[in-house]
C-alpha cells in the first residue's frame, strides 16, 4: 500500500493541467455539452468554442519547428505553451516510471511515480537553458528521475544512509553465496565488509524496519487464471471451525463422562472457562484446597481412563 501525499494549495495550482488537445476536439466535434451552432457550456467542461480555439492553437503549435517553440515560450512563458509542451513530452514520464517501477515492490503504484514525474516534467520545462545547447530529452529525463526518487524516499522511513548499507550487505551475501554454494554466516559478511559482528547486526535491525505491505499483492502463482492474493489466505480468527468445535464438545464429553456434578463443573470451569482454584471455590461453596484435592483426583482417574481407552486412538492399519 503506497500512501497518498497532499500537496498545499498555494504549490498546486501554478501545476494545474488542461486537458488533452485532442479530447477537447473530439468533444467539441461530437456535440457533447452544446446544440449544434452553439456555444453553451457543457456542465463542469468547456464550451465548444473554448475547445475549438484549443485544438487551432495545438494545430498551429504542431506546424512550428520546436526550436522556435522553445524560443516562443522563453520570451513569453505562457499556459498555454506551457500545457502543450507538457503533452508533448508526457511519454518521457511514463517511460522513466515504467523503467524504475520494474525495481520496485507491487506495493508501489504506476500511477503514484508518474504523478511524481509530472512535478519533475514541469520543473525541466521551466529551468531548460536553450544556451547550453543539450536537447531537452536529455535534460528532463534526470529531472523526471530525480523527482520520482524523491517521492519513493519520502514514503520510506528508513534514513537514505541505513539503506545504503543494507544494501550493501545484501550484495557481500550474494557474492557470498555464488562463492560459497551456501548461505553465508554472519562472520563471513562481517570479515567481507569489515566491520564487527555487533554493528553488523545493528545494521540489520535498522534496515529491517516494520513496512507496509499491501493485501492486494499477489500471494503465489497458480495454474488457474485467477491471481491468489494475501487477503485470500490470511487466517480470520473471529471465525470458529465447525470442526473443531465438534472436537471440543467431544472431548469435553469424554472428559466429563463418569463424574458427579462438582466434578463436571471443576473441570469445566477450570479448563474451559479458565477460573482460578480460589473462583471455584467460592461458586462451590468449597475451599480451595478442597477443590484443589478433588482437581488432582479427577486427574488421576481420567490418566487411567485414557491408557484404559489409548487403544481406540490408536490409528486404523
Amino acid at each position: 500500500m503506497v500512501k497518498e501525499r497532499t500537496m498545499p494549495q498555494a504549490q498546486m495550482e501554478p501545476r494545474t493541467r488542461t486537458a488533452s488537445a485532442t479530447a477537447i476536439a473530439d468533444d467539441a466535434t461530437s456535440g457533447k455539452g452544446s446544440k449544434p451552432g452553439g456555444t453553451r457550456r457543457s456542465r463542469g467542461g468547456p464550451s465548444a468554442a473554448d475547445a475549438r480555439a484549443r485544438f487551432e492553437l495545438h494545430a498551429k503549435l504542431d506546424a512550428m519547428p520546436i526550436l522556435d517553440l522553445w524560443k516562443k515560450y522563453k520570451r513569453k512563458p505562457t499556459e498555454e505553451l506551457r500545457n502543450y509542451l507538457m503533452e508533448k513530452y508526457l511519454h518521457l514520464v511514463r517511460y522513466n516510471a515504467e523503467r524504475i517501477y520494474t525495481r520496485l515492490p507491487n506495493e508501489v503504484d504506476i500511477e503514484d511515480l508518474m504523478s511524481a514525474g509530472l512535478f519533475g516534467l514541469m520543473d525541466a520545462i521551466d529551468a531548460f537553458d536553450l544556451e547550453r545547447q543539450v536537447k531537452f530529452e536529455t535534460y528532463c529525463a534526470q529531472r523526471i528521475r530525480g523527482a520520482i526518487l524523491d517521492e519513493l524516499r519520502s514514503m520510506d522511513w528508513v534514513p537514505r544512509l541505513v539503506r545504503h548499507r543494507s544494501s550493501k550487505i545484501d550484495q557481500a551475501r550474494t557474492r557470498l553465496e555464488m562463492e560459497l554454494g551456501r548461505t553465508p554466516t554472519i562472520e563471513e559478511i562481517s570479515g567481507r565488509l569489515g566491520v564487527d559482528e555487533e554493528e553488523l547486526k545493528k545494521i540489520l535491525k535498522d534496515g529491517s524496519a516494520v513496512s507496509v505491505s499491501s493485501l492486494s499483492r499477489p500471494c503465489f502463482n497458480t495454474d488457474s487464471n485467477r491471481e491468489v492474493r494475501e487477503i485470500d489466505v490470511i487466517e480470520d480468527g473471529r471465525q470458529s471451525s465447525p470442526l473443531g468445535e465438534i472436537q471440543r464438545r467431544d472431548l469435553k464429553g469424554l472428559l466429563t463422562k463418569g463424574l458427579s456434578r462438582a466434578e463436571r463443573l471443576i473441570v469445566v470451569l477450570y479448563y474451559y472457562e479458565e477460573m482460578t482454584m480460589k473462583e471455584i471455590g467460592a461458586t462451590l461453596d468449597l475451599s480451595e484446597s478442597r477443590v484443589s484435592q478433588m482437581h488432582s483426583s479427577i486427574l488421576l482417574r481420567l490418566k487411567a481412563q485414557m491408557q484404559h481407552r489409548s487403544k481406540e486412538f490408536e490409528p486404523v492399519e
